[in-house]
């Protein structure tokens, strides 16, 4: 066992255990009436979903970070994320939410067409530039049919729903949300898995990749379905929770020897650990309402982003001197 995942698994579950107890009001089982079933039918499969979404996004991120050789690399780039989140925007406007399943359905939808689009411009012989072009694209075409959602919504009350969820968060989830996303979120990292020894190999470049094996098509397909597993899950249950993806591969990356196929496991744990702590925190603070976990982790990653363009700058700077 690395010791990143000897550490992570140290911390996590004691960050889970707190997060039971965790809220505006700490459960005392000697004081809190109902204390048992407050942390069996609603803090538990919270704390669980946080780390479902928070190991998926993770995941996603690390492969995506080893397959590009890019630091800035985001599960939102491929487009599958806001195409996930365009679905579920979708199930809002047709009055399609108030079902319990058609919501993550719908999620799950978006995400699968993003992820055939991406395979279709993309093709199995396109490149890196390519790739990425394509998830860009999508990106930027989701984002501007979810503006055209909010700006026709049918009705004030569609249009405040649709934006409340785009915040992304983790309130009011129950066991559902644990049972569908657990699954697809598992068989998208066993997809990262997979490719882990291709994605080992573009270190050396495409040219010597390609000499010891690697196949850019299936490279290509296994990170498809393994980012629209992981992010699609994630968006149908939670919405929108951005830079966890960018942020827990570089908190991981100094604790291994630098590979992706280092990284996707301590990653999926980090992430697991990162959501899970703030989804805590954001019940502690004494604001009138929860704050919503996506704006949190975004206060968060938006600094993180800005302090990794300020440190590629100064590198390229001494490069250049």
């Amino acid at each position: 066992m690395s010791r990143a995942n000897a550490m992570l698994l140290l911390l996590l579950p004691g960050a889970f255990v707190l997060s039971l107890f965790a809220g505006r009001v700490w459960l005392d089982f000697s004081a809190t009436p109902n204390a048992m079933v407050i942390i069996a039918e609603l803090r538990l499969p919270r704390a669980l979903l946080a780390v479902i979404v928070g190991a998926g996004l993770g995941s996603a991120g690390a492969a995506m970070q080893g397959y590009l050789r890019n630091p800035l690399a985001d599960p939102g780039l491929f487009g599958i994320a806001p195409g996930a989140a365009l679905g579920a925007v979708a199930s809002f406007w047709f009055g399609y939410a108030a079902s319990a399943w058609l919501l993550p359905l719908f999620a799950l939808a978006g995400a699968s067409a993003a992820m055939g689009l991406l395979a279709l411009i993309a093709g199995r012989t396109g490149g890196i530039a390519l790739f990425t072009l394509a998830g860009m694209m999508i990106a930027s075409l989701a984002g501007a049919f979810m503006s055209l959602a909010i700006s026709l919504a049918p009705n004030a009350f569609a249009m405040s729903e649709i934006v409340t969820w785009l915040m992304g968060a983790l309130t009011d989830r129950s066991w559902r949300e644990v049972y569908l996303a657990a699954p697809l979120t598992a068989a998208g990292i066993v997809c990262f898995w997979m490719a882990r020894k291709d994605l080992d190999a573009l270190i050396l470049g495409d040219a010597a990749a390609r000499s010891m094996g690697m196949r850019p098509g299936v490279l290509q397909a296994w990170l498809i379905v393994g980012v629209g597993l992981t992010v699609g899950s994630g968006v149908a249950v939670a919405g929108i929770i951005g830079f966890v993806g960018l942020i827990v591969p570089h908190l991981v990356r100094p604790f291994t020897d630098r590979r992706p196929s280092s990284l996707i496991i301590p990653s999926a744990l980090a992430g697991g650990l990162l959501v899970l702590v703030a989804d805590s925190a954001v019940r502690i603070l004494p604001l009138v309402t929860e704050l919503r976990l996506g704006i949190a982790l975004s206060l968060i990653g938006a600094p993180f982003f800005l302090w990794l363009l300020l440190k590629m700058r100064r590198g390229h700077a001494r490069g250049m001197l």
